[in-house]
């Protein structure tokens, strides 16, 4: 059973934000997106992503925030000294003012800037631009007449739709990598601190 002081420390949520983070990020990469991809026709995949995408990198996003406040800074081992026995820890350089301690810069405060940028930029401006040109895309087939998978010959609107799809899925897809070995990174650095 944890101690009281464990339910009150901000390390303790920030190991399990950590933990949520990296865990949604990794099922969503890894294993949601191609089993669903595998298992779906295309045009249920493609609504199906267009409604998990938006609550994904809204988490994706806030979560990276939560990590900032709740940062566990260093253990002061002779205060902690005084403290044994009490379940607490002293702690130095916590929260987002240690976080911005020029010592934190490239182990905490790069990876965690990295992870909350990527998602961001997945979630106000990939996301939205992929969702817009797949809905023109859609309309597209309507006037072609033809699915924009299907062989044979294309029109010229509907390859440059394609090609627009496929940079924008391609910024989007290497964002969120960029994003998930950001989260491994900081990982290292937070089992450091226990």
């Amino acid at each position: 059973m944890p101690s009281t002081a464990s339910l009150t420390s901000p390390t303790s949520y920030h190991l399990l934000t950590y933990g949520t983070l990296l865990g949604s990020n990794l099922f969503q990469t890894f294993l949601n997106g191609p089993v669903a991809y595998t298992a779906l026709p295309r045009p249920q995949f493609s609504t199906l992503q267009q409604a998990i995408f938006p609550p994904y990198f809204t988490l994706q996003t806030l979560l990276p925030l939560v990590l900032a406040l709740t940062w566990p800074g260093d253990s002061n081992t002779t205060a902690a000294l005084g403290l044994r026995g009490s379940g607490a820890v002293a702690r130095q350089n916590a929260g987002y003012s240690g976080l911005l301690a020029k010592a934190n810069f490239w182990d905490a405060l790069v990876p965690i800037a990295m992870m909350f940028g990527t998602s961001l930029l997945n979630l106000a401006v990939l996301g939205p631009a992929t969702t817009r040109v797949m809905r023109r895309r859609k309309h597209q087939e309507t006037r072609d007449g033809k699915r924009y998978y299907e062989a044979g010959p294309k029109s010229e609107e509907m390859q440059k739709l394609n090609s627009s799809f496929t940079y924008l899925h391609s910024a989007a897809s290497l964002s969120n990598l960029v994003g998930t070995g950001a989260m491994i990174l900081y990982g290292f650095v937070l089992a450091e601190k226990m």
